[in-house]
């Protein structure tokens, strides 16, 4: 692909790709304007001529921080991409896995832009990918060597500790062998990432490829995470519930899982339901329109949970309304369903009433799960929307 050339220090608008190297190390920011010209001098003090790299910046900033890449890498002996995301889709995630499309090299190192990760371990990262054969190379504080020091304060120690302890509990055979799998700070062969499997959802990517689009050979190198150079943690409250999700997609993503989670949210459903059903019969209302109506919160309890547990990656192909009405409409008919198949149970299977009960509810839970994920959730065919274009600006400093 021919290349258009620039002038040494000017900034030029191109939707050119930069000439391959022997790394790509991709970079999400969000406002780190003070960090990335730091950031830089130290990629460009760490990684040795013999190993040609490319920088790319993928950006979400509400700040300056493009501009101020754009001059800083004016000073580097490397190419530095910008590529300024306008809907930031996915979080910092999402930002790695656009970066990672863009890539050119046979290795993607991702790092941080706030200066926690050394770029002095970039080469170490590559070079161990090499000697192991491996897919993916993993900078872990938690093996001989490496150290979690630049985390503020004992309550991001005991955060990080226990969101390790989680995933790993949680995905024991994906995650064997990493010991880290919050670290951001990573080497992946490009040819071992099939980027369109990835669904990330906030800024643990690692744990998304792990999960989604695991190499077969995984190895560590120990790292001491660094203080941060400037500004604040991105690390908040609402990450965290993005987080929680994000792991709720991840273990529900088969379908044997998420008929269980299908299962456990009908059963929290029940807790709305008494509690309008016992408030609505409070008021004087007949026990059967009560029942019908205090049946209506259970659904729309269960329709809640499962839109943001179950099926978040799917909720594009159908409107809100739509969704909720067949939702609903499917709820509703598991009770009508429910009788006829006791009553079938009974006298023509000779099912004692407890039983033919039980094997009702198991059919119609079955039919229930089955119908939401035929009728609500998976796309209508011939109607796929295309994907929204990310209205992403590419320039080349």
């Amino acid at each position: 692909m021919s290349q258009e050339s620039t002038v040494p220090g000017e900034v030029v608008e191109t939707t050119e790709i930069p000439e391959p190297g022997a790394v790509t190390i991709v970079v999400p920011t969000f406002n780190e304007s003070a960090n990335v010209r730091q950031l830089l001098h130290q990629i460009t003090e760490a990684v040795p001529a013999r190993l040609p790299c490319e920088v790319v910046f993928v950006d979400d900033s509400t700040d300056d921080t493009p501009e101020v890449i754009e001059k800083a890498a004016r000073d580097c002996p490397f190419p530095v991409t910008v590529l300024h995301r306008e809907e930031p889709a996915g979080g910092l995630g999402g930002a790695v896995v656009e970066g990672m499309k863009a890539a050119t090299s046979d290795w993607i190192v991702v790092m941080d832009g706030d200066c926690q990760h050394p770029p002095s371990l970039v080469p170490d990262l590559v070079a161990t990918g090499e000697r192991a054969n491996a897919g993916l190379v993993v900078a872990s504080r938690y093996i001989k060597g490496g150290s979690r020091a630049g985390l503020a304060g004992s309550y991001r120690v005991l955060v990080s500790r226990g969101a390790t302890w989680l995933t790993k509990a949680l995905f024991p055979r994906r995650l064997k062998g990493i010991s880290d799998p919050m670290s951001g700070f990573f080497a992946i062969r490009r040819s071992a990432v099939t980027a369109e499997v990835l669904q990330p959802l906030g800024y643990k990517i690692l744990l998304e490829l792990a999960v989604r689009n695991r190499p077969r050979t995984v190895t560590e190198v120990p790292f001491v995470f660094q203080d941060r150079f400037a500004g604040e943690s991105k690390s908040t409250a609402r990450e965290g519930l993005r987080f929680l999700r994000h792991l709720a997609g991840l273990r529900t993503a088969s379908p044997v899982a998420r008929m269980i989670g299908f299962g456990l949210i009908g059963l929290t459903g029940f807790l709305p339901n008494l509690v309008g059903l016992w408030a609505l019969n409070t008021l004087g209302m007949h026990y059967v329109p009560a029942e019908i109506l205090a049946n209506q919160l259970g659904v729309a309890w269960n329709f809640v949970l499962i839109e943001h547990l179950l099926f978040r990656e799917r909720r594009r192909h159908r409107r809100w309304w739509d969704r909720a009405g067949r939702f609903a409409l499917l709820a509703n008919a598991d009770l009508v369903l429910r009788i006829p198949l006791i009553a079938l149970f009974v006298h023509q299977f000779h099912l004692g009433v407890l039983s033919a009960t039980a094997l009702a509810l198991v059919t119609t839970f079955v039919l229930r799960f089955a119908g939401t994920e035929a009728l609500v959730y998976l796309p209508r065919r011939g109607r796929e929307k295309p994907a929204r274009d990310s209205r992403t600006a590419r320039r080349a400093a």
